[in-house]
């Protein structure tokens, strides 16, 4: 029971401290919800959607790593394959966006899109933000899943997949919406124009920093 409470504890900081310092897991969402104007009903959908698709993808490779008999270590070549590759997108995401929002800014037609030209945009927007969430599983949920399953300890394998599940989406959530609150103490009518542009910079400097720094 002790080494099982211990497990429990040591994934659910985990799971924290790993979603509060990769700023890749809300600062993408914070920076599209405003320059897209999605309600807080959208971007809480949003957020869901990809943070769940962030951990099934784990869950599946871990699953799979289990089923084989293979060693967590066996992992770290294609789970660093995967980040590597989730990142690329995620700046070449982020490069792109910000060309729409430079054209969007010279255009100067902030509010004159059609509805159907939005819907398209935010569609865009969140399959974009999903298929990195996908291809970038969360590497550190792996090996405590095999370490769990190597103790033939069913009920503790859910129980840890299911804490570190809930603890990174709702991480991710609560940041969101902190820093959407936050942005609404600000007055940002003068840079309404130059939004998506704003917006796109943020999530690339988002993938530089995931790609240059240690997180």
């Amino acid at each position: 029971m002790t080494e099982t409470l211990i497990l429990l504890g040591t994934t659910i900081t985990l799971a924290f401290f790993h979603t509060l310092i990769g700023i890749d897991h809300y600062l993408p969402f914070i920076a599209l919800s405003k320059s897209n104007n999605w309600t807080i009903r959208k971007t809480i959908f949003v957020v869901l959607i990809c943070g769940f698709g962030h951990i099934l993808s784990s869950v599946i490779l871990g699953i799979i790593g289990i089923a084989l008999f293979f060693h967590a270590t066996a992992f770290d070549g294609i789970q660093d394959i995967r980040e590597d590759i989730a990142t690329y997108i995620l700046i070449a995401f982020g490069i792109i966006y910000s060309i729409y929002g430079i054209i969007s800014a010279v255009k100067n037609k902030p509010h004159s899109h059609s509805h159907n030209h939005e819907l398209k945009k935010t569609g865009k927007a969140f399959w974009g933000l999903l298929i990195i969430f996908v291809i970038g599983a969360c590497k550190p949920m792996i090996p405590l899943m095999m370490k769990t399953a190597a103790e033939n300890n069913v009920f503790t394998l859910v129980l840890v997949t299911v804490c570190f599940s809930v603890v990174t989406v709702g991480i991710m959530l609560v940041m969101t919406l902190l820093g959407l609150k936050g942005f609404r103490l600000i007055r940002t009518d003068k840079l309404e124009r130059y939004a998506h542009f704003i917006a796109g910079c943020v999530v690339l400097a988002c993938g530089l920093l995931v790609l240059f720094l240690p997180f």
